[in-house]
């Protein structure tokens, strides 16, 4: 049976860095990625819900690589944590990779976090990426 990595992925650095990370384990694994885009709790028309453009050129990136893939954008208003878990769960996923970015504590409190959510709720290890920083 092949290994399966769930990756979520935002059209943002932070959601590149997972993919590139998930890319890189499947690789070397020979894992099967399934590629998780929503809208923030139903909000389609949020830049975090990835344009036609932005899936067809992940599509094309991850063809090209010769990685076995699904790219996943539900549209049934759950949070993006709840897709990515449920992914995870239904294709007995290995490994979750998510992209994260630093956010204040009181940024934490108000807005709640994706992050934390798929973290203490995975039925699977997790990897956190971070974007690569510009600062020199």
């Amino acid at each position: 049976m092949t290994a399966t990595i769930v990756v979520g992925y935002l059209p943002t650095p932070e959601g590149s860095a997972a993919v590139d990370h998930a890319m890189a384990r499947a690789r070397e694994t020979g894992a099967r990625l399934i590629v998780i885009n929503t809208g923030r709790n139903g909000d389609y028309s949020h830049p975090n819900f990835a344009t036609a453009e932005d899936l067809d050129a992940l599509e094309q990136e991850l063809t090209d690589a010769g990685i076995d893939h699904d790219i996943q954008q539900p549209t049934n208003g759950q949070p993006a944590a709840l897709e990515i878990l449920g992914a995870a769960v239904e294709f007995g996923a290995e490994l979750i990779v998510i992209g994260i970015r630093r956010r204040s504590p009181v940024g934490k409190l108000i807005a709640g976090s994706t992050a934390q959510h798929v973290l203490l709720d995975a039925p699977c290890p997790v990897l956190t990426v971070k974007a690569a920083s510009t600062l020199g």
